[in-house]
């Protein structure tokens, strides 16, 4: 199992969740529009930000292996909803799909060809894989704790 993440939401009428993560704390919040303050990125761009990452630093692995002149890789995403019907390629076919868009950014003197290969070794980031595979998740409650009494 992967490395424990905890989240602990920011108590009656906050919609901030603090994240901690190893040695990290990060702060989630949602938008204005959702009651939210904006003190932190809302949830689904700490997901768009995973891929963003997992997908730079796979490009970068590769092509530091491989000894490919890549200057720098940028990866640009974003994330709307669309209506199924309007995705030909997508398994749901009724209601609305996220659609994700993932944008590649390579730097540096690179023929087409290599251009290509690191496209393709995007598509091998193992979030991407994560996302576009089955997943499962499985979600239990803790059993209660009683309430702390402060004299």
């Amino acid at each position: 199992m992967g490395q424990a993440i905890t989240v602990i939401d920011g108590g009656v009428g906050s919609l901030k969740a603090e994240i901690d993560i190893g040695p990290h704390h990060l702060i989630a919040d949602d938008t204005k529009d959702a009651s939210g303050q904006v003190i932190g990125p809302e949830p689904h761009n700490f997901l768009l930000a995973g891929l963003g990452a997992c997908t730079a630093i796979t490009i970068r692995l590769y092509a530091d292996r491989k000894k490919f002149p890549l200057e720098r890789v940028t990866v640009h995403l974003s994330r709307r909803k669309i209506k199924a019907a309007d995705c030909p390629d997508c398994r749901t076919t009724e209601g609305e799909v996220e659609e994700m868009t993932r944008e590649i950014e390579l730097t540096g003197p690179l023929d087409e060809a290599t251009r290509t290969r690191l496209l393709e070794i995007a598509e091998r980031c193992p979030v991407h894989r994560t996302l576009t595979g089955e997943i499962k998740i499985r979600t239990s409650l803790v059993p209660a704790q009683p309430a702390t009494v402060t004299a």
